[in-house]
């Protein structure tokens, strides 16, 4: 049979080298975040911040999200041009990371957190949809790659940032992690836009008119499975940012590590989590979504409470990848299930909703824990971790969809 020059490959016959494009541009995302997570101890010692003012620095970043992350991801299905998008968060993520490199103030601190709130919600809303609709019957398995992406540039970047804090000021290396950004971006452009005819019609989506939109997006909030699924996300994001952001200044500053150490501990969480994650999405696809998110927080809260027993040990550290491996396994397989469960042409305003509850979580953790740390100590924030990742484990329990078929 003869194929048409400008036809769409099938799934079975795609390239993995897509997703791992995809993947690489993702890695970009969390590349920034993870270095700025090593660099807080830093900046707060500088401007003098207390454990709250840290936490608000990225309170702040996640707030915006929350607010952002819904109309973007419904801009995102209504204007398409999903590549030129892409390219355009990477940017957006990284040069008020570059800002922060000039700034000594901590209003301007706030301001380029927020303004990376904005361009991160653009990131998801286009790469994940995208990702599953090129492979729908391995979805569980592409998203998970994707979010596999996410885990090389959180493990990778603290170790490349606690190297080069051995010679490099944190302004310097915050300088010096735009130019990733940049070669990404470009690559992402030439790749995609070298795609058949069909194939960049299927990327660029027809546009939809906003009161079509409007519809759209209140028949989701009407979803019960897209709502819990997105509530118990925002649990689990919750538990994820607040660990991020004290588990440094934990090591850092109640055991005594250098910044190398502390990459080091910080590869070992990421790792953990970049080794579960194509094992849980494959998994998924196999036996539903609800059997591997359930047992993963199950496992997760188990870890929280023990590493807040032991406290300053070296068996916290040893506690570590553990944690990691159950944490960070599960993020890509909610992203399928909440795809699973919604209408194909929705998908980046689904995404939209589980970021923008995601974020509000994470703007909500960091602070929180920051407050509970002034007050009973630091390592009270992780008894209040275990308690954050049993609340989502709850709700995917009452979730109604198990998210082996697509919808």
């Amino acid at each position: 049979m003869t194929v048409q020059a400008n036809a769409i490959p099938t799934a079975a016959s795609r390239p993995f080298l897509e997703v791992w494009l995809v993947s690489i541009g993702h890695a970009m995302t969390h590349w920034y975040p993870a270095t700025f997570y090593l660099l807080l101890p830093l900046i707060g010692k500088e401007l003098g911040l207390s454990f709250g003012e840290i936490g608000a620095i990225m309170t702040c970043q996640y707030l915006v999200g929350a607010i952002s992350n819904v109309p973007g991801g419904l801009f995102v299905d209504m204007v398409g041009r999903k590549p030129v998008l892409m390219a355009v968060s990477l940017l957006w993520v990284g040069v008020p990371y570059l800002l922060m490199g000039f700034s000594h103030s901590y209003a301007l601190l706030l301001l380029c957190t927020a303004l990376v709130g904005f361009g991160n919600n653009l990131w998801h809303p286009v790469a994940i949809p995208l990702l599953a609709d090129r492979f729908p019957d391995r979805r569980g398995l592409a998203v998970a790659f994707h979010g596999m992406g996410g885990n090389v540039g959180d493990a990778v970047a603290p170790v490349v940032a606690g190297a080069m804090l051995s010679t490099l000021t944190w302004r310097s290396v915050i300088e010096i992690n735009v130019i990733p950004a940049l070669l990404v971006a470009l690559l992402l452009l030439l790749y995609f836009g070298k795609a058949s005819g069909a194939q960049k019609k299927a990327d660029n989506a027809a546009p939809m008119r906003l009161i079509d939109m409007l519809r759209a997006i209140a028949a989701l909030f009407k979803n019960r499975g897209v709502l819990t699924i997105s509530v118990s996300s925002a649990f689990r994001t919750m538990t994820q940012t607040t660990l991020l952001t004290f588990l440094p200044v934990f090591l850092a500053g109640q055991m005594g590590y250098s910044p190398l150490w502390v990459g080091g501990c910080m590869f070992a969480l990421q790792a953990a989590g970049f080794i579960a994650a194509p094992i849980a999405g494959h998994l998924s696809d196999r036996m539903g979504r609800r059997q591997i998110i359930m047992s993963s927080m199950l496992m997760t809260a188990v870890v929280f409470i023990a590493m807040a027993a032991v406290g300053q040990s070296p068996a916290f550290v040893l506690f570590i990848s553990v944690l990691g491996f159950f944490l960070f396994s599960i993020r890509a397989v909610m992203q399928a299930w909440l795809l699973d469960a919604t209408p194909h042409n929705l998908g980046g305003s689904s995404i939209g909703i589980l970021f923008g509850m995601q974020a509000l979580g994470g703007a909500i953790g960091p602070g929180l824990g920051g407050a509970i740390a002034d007050q009973f100590g630091l390592i009270a924030t992780f008894y209040f971790l275990g308690g954050t990742i049993i609340l989502a484990n709850l709700l995917i329990f009452f979730t109604p969809f198990d998210g082996r078929k697509a919808v």
